[in-house]
Order: structure tokens, then sequence, then C-alpha cells
């Protein structure tokens, strides 16, 4: 799942270099934290917060084929 969000984010920010993620594994559910440049951070919300709920979309279902469920949250 930290794979995936990392390419998502990477090709979405201007400072790939402050982009850090981390992953906080359980048994059923799966925390991925995500914290990029302040200036970058409009950019992986959207307007509206429409590119942030795509994100969580994909992140869904690829945590329900692993049968896992997954958790984005961004921090600041």
């Amino acid at each position: 799942m930290k794979e995936l969000i990392s390419c998502i984010v990477n090709s979405l920010v201007d400072n790939q270099e402050a982009v850090k993620i981390k992953e906080i594994g359980g048994e059923k559910t799966t925390v991925i934290e995500l914290a990029v440049d302040k200036n970058d951070l409009g950019k992986i919300i959207g307007k509206e917060g429409k590119t942030i709920k795509a994100i969580r979309t994909i992140l869904n279902a690829a945590s329900k084929k692993a049968g896992k469920k997954a958790v984005l949250e961004i921090i600041e």
C-alpha cells in the first residue's frame, strides 16, 4: 500500500523529497500517514477534497483485495 500511495503522490507534487509516508500496520487495519511540503498540500487535497477522496478510493479498493482495511491520514 505504501508503494501505491508513493507512486500517486510523487506524480502530483513538485517537491518529491519532502514526501514522507509512514505505514502503521495492525491486525485488520493499516494506517498510512502522509506528510508533504506545505506548498504541495493543496495539490494533494484538491478542489473540494476531490483528489484526496480519489486517492482514498483507490487505496480502499487495493486494500480490500488484500483482505485488510487501510486508512490514509494527512499529517501537516
